[in-house]
């Protein structure tokens, strides 16, 4: 196995089942229409602004915590890893010279999410294991992503998996 795989190993014991929390602020009817937006739900966006306008609740649509990549503005374009990412959102990975890609993930919906909550979530890597495939060797990551409203009630949970490659030049 390559140096870059046996430091995300290290790096993953090292941090592995200890939580980093994050204020993710409080949301709006705004952030859920803009990302009902990207996904070209105009039905949603017509729903959401008729409730708000009447004064009733606006629940988010039920992947949008999951679909956060990050709640910062994020990296410019000369600041992601040449596989895309955020150096944030590769977890174990920083600065060494691997790629990864999503192997999938398991979401648990909780309480639906109202626009005026405020939002945290808490991320750990749960595992790391050493495989070998038919492309070569490369590391899976377990990942679990909590969202809670302040009072600690779950709104989701998110179980995924990423595989992490050796990128260093052959």
């Amino acid at each position: 196995m390559s140096r870059a795989l046996d430091d995300v190993l290290a790096r993953a014991e090292e941090v592995g089942g200890r939580w980093e929390a994050e204020d993710c602020g409080t949301v709006t009817v705004k952030d859920f229409c803009r990302y009902a937006a990207a996904l070209n739900d105009a039905a949603y966006v017509r729903r959401a602004r008729a409730d708000e306008a009447a004064g009733r609740p606006v629940a988010a649509p039920p992947l949008f915590l999951t679909g956060m990549l990050s709640w910062a503005d994020g990296p410019v374009e000369g600041e992601l890893r040449p596989d895309g990412l955020a150096a944030r959102e590769s977890p174990c990975t920083q600065g060494l010279p691997v790629r990864q890609v999503h192997g999938g993930q398991s979401v648990r919906l909780g309480r639906p999410l109202v626009a005026g909550t405020r939002v945290r979530a808490e991320r750990a890597v749960r595992s790391a294991a050493r495989k070998s495939g038919r492309s070569g060797d490369f590391v899976l990551l377990s990942v679990t992503t909590r969202f809670t409203r302040e009072d600690g009630t779950e709104l989701a949970s998110v179980e995924e998996t990423i595989i992490v490659k050796d990128d260093a030049p052959e």
